[in-house]
């Protein structure tokens, strides 16, 4: 009785003992007599004794494998430090598990020699503006690497690249004088505008001016053409005055009949006009005496 309940007892420790729970995200390897049996998923599993054995316990979550700092050498022969992270995820355990010894390592060691490679076609200025390439370049060349590991890289990241100090030093002079010149354009690109802008100014004031001018000269000659048509119409307006006076005065002569001593009477007090103005010539009618006889008539008559 008592060795029936040691061998229970024995037995109940056994299967519990043989009894496992994977966890979620998790695998176990398991082997059987040194074979690879199968492969456990989440959940509970329980294996036999003395001829089952559990080779590999692998997390399916995505890992980040960060390795130290490798010193490449440029295209131009400069050499720098380059940090990378990794980003990878196991998508097979029974590969991981016997796909290679040391997958970490041996990861790592392919990450160096595919950096190293890809760092060795460019040159210093291109592999400091080229991260992204550098990255898409890595990835798929570990993730076809590691294909037959179990292993799927997802991202490739260039964390830094330190280039040895007097390339620093020199960088920095580089960009500084790139800035001074970039700096020194603006200015004269700022001057030269502002010049440009004061010219535009300047003949846009002097166009303003001239057609000022142009419009007061045209104004000033309509002002001196409208002041000499006043001033013809003025004379011609006089002229046709003295005709119409003219005229009335023959038309009122000839209307009060006038006889001949009347009208050479008018003709001396015309002579006696033309004589008292500023000619210095006067033709003298060749009947003044009869002019003469005719005013001492009427000189006579008027005594009496």
């Amino acid at each position: 009785m008592y060795a029936i309940i040691v061998l229970a007892a024995f037995l109940l420790i056994l299967i519990i003992s043989n009894v496992r729970i994977v966890s979620q995200s998790n695998a176990f390897v398991l082997e059987r007599l040194g074979a690879y049996q199968t492969t456990w998923g989440t959940g509970i599993h329980v294996k036999l004794p003395f001829l089952d054995k559990i080779a590999a316990r692998v997390t399916l979550k995505e890992q980040v494998a960060d390795f130290a700092p490798q010193p490449v050498i440029t295209k131009d022969n400069v050499t720098m430090m380059i940090d990378t992270v990794l980003y990878l995820q196991i998508t097979d355990p029974k590969l991981y598990t016997y796909g290679v010894c040391g997958p970490m390592s041996a990861i790592e060691n392919l990450a160096t020699t595919t950096l190293r490679s890809i760092i060795g076609e460019l040159e210093l200025d291109e592999t400091l503006t080229s991260r992204d390439m550098i990255n898409n370049r890595m990835r798929i060349v570990l993730d076809e690497a590691t294909d037959p590991w179990g292993i799927k890289v997802n991202r490739v990241e260039v964390r830094s690249i330190t280039p040895p100090r007097s390339i620093q030093e020199a960088m920095e002079k580089q960009m500084r004088a790139e800035r001074e010149r970039r700096e020194s354009i603006l200015r004269a690109e700022g001057e030269k505008q502002s010049a440009i802008l004061v010219a535009e100014g300047q003949k846009a004031s002097a166009i303003l001016k001239a057609e000022a001018e142009k419009a007061a000269a045209i104004l000033q000659a309509e002002a001196t053409k409208e002041a000499a048509i006043r001033e013809a119409e003025g004379e011609a307006q006089a002229i046709l005055n003295i005709q119409k006076a003219t005229a009335d005065g023959l038309n009122m002569l000839k209307s009060v009949n006038a006889d001949e001593p009347l009208i050479r009477l008018k003709s001396l007090e015309t002579l006696q006009k033309v004589a008292d103005g500023q000619a210095t010539k006067i033709i003298i009618p060749s009947d003044i005496q009869n002019l003469a006889g005719l005013v001492t008539g009427i000189t006579e008559i008027v005594k009496k």
